[in-house]
């Protein structure tokens, strides 16, 4: 495992895909920076964190077989490996938001930005950029949904021992993948999604509100949502939201 430590940088994940292009780097490259000038989330939304508090970091992952119909299970490994750790840690009431954020009761601790590329229909490589509010204790008011480990725990974390469990878990997961024990990490990953199985108010992509419970994730990587009148719908990114 070879870990790239950054003072500052745009983002975690451009860097590292940029050197994907240029080199031939090892398996499991890591790319970590004290601090993130243009850090990005899922479809474009922002990553904010203050300086040499948190965890922001990018992980090169290269694959010999995985199907592009298979990703949702990519998705499912890399949460799951920082639900894992955060348990392991006794952050309380931790869940998976779909698709995968990680969240300590409501408040989100962890944003992860998966990036594949593709060779036909295969996933050759991803770029997995995870950021996790370690020993942050003040966030803007827009950010009023965000937590960190040290608020929730009073206690201050080692940002490398953390980084390393972290990775070695990864890796755990990642040979599950590999292994192709996808029914596995889709029950896994299931057993901890927030609000499954719990009636729920939503938000679509229109701002109308509805009831529905979350019943799982579609071969697509959707959410799908049970309605009060019993049918079944799908949602991508940005087409629901909780309320």
């Amino acid at each position: 495992m070879k870990i790239i430590k950054l003072s500052a940088i745009d983002s975690t994940n451009s860097f590292l895909k940029d050197l994907a292009l240029t080199s031939a780097i090892e398996n499991f490259t890591v790319v970590a920076a004290d601090s993130q000038l243009k850090g990005r989330g899922q479809q474009g939304s922002s990553w904010v964190s203050e300086p040499f508090k948190n965890l922001i970091f990018s992980v090169f992952v290269r694959f010999n077989s995985f199907h592009v119909s298979e990703k949702r299970h990519l998705n499912f490994a890399v949460s799951l490996a920082i639900f894992e750790v955060l348990l392991a840690e006794n952050i309380p009431d931790v869940a998976i938001k779909w698709p995968n954020d990680i969240l300590s009761g409501n408040k989100k601790t962890c944003g992860i930005l998966i990036e594949n590329s593709l060779k036909g229909t295969e996933i050759s490589s991803a770029v997995i950029g995870i950021g996790l509010n370690v020993n942050q204790t003040d966030f803007p008011a827009s950010l009023e949904k965000a937590s960190s480990l040290q608020l929730l725990r009073h206690q201050n974390f080692d940002l490398d021992s953390l980084l390393k469990k972290i990775i070695l878990k990864l890796k755990l997961k990642i040979a599950l993948l590999e292994a192709k024990e996808f029914k596995a990490l889709e029950t896994a990953y299931l057993h901890v999604l927030y609000k499954k199985n719990i009636p729920t108010m939503f938000k679509d992509s229109k701002d109308a509100l509805f009831m529905g419970m979350v019943l799982g994730v579609s071969e697509e990587g959707k959410l799908q949502v049970a309605l009060e009148d019993e049918r079944v719908l799908e949602f991508g990114i940005k087409e629901i939201s909780f309320l």
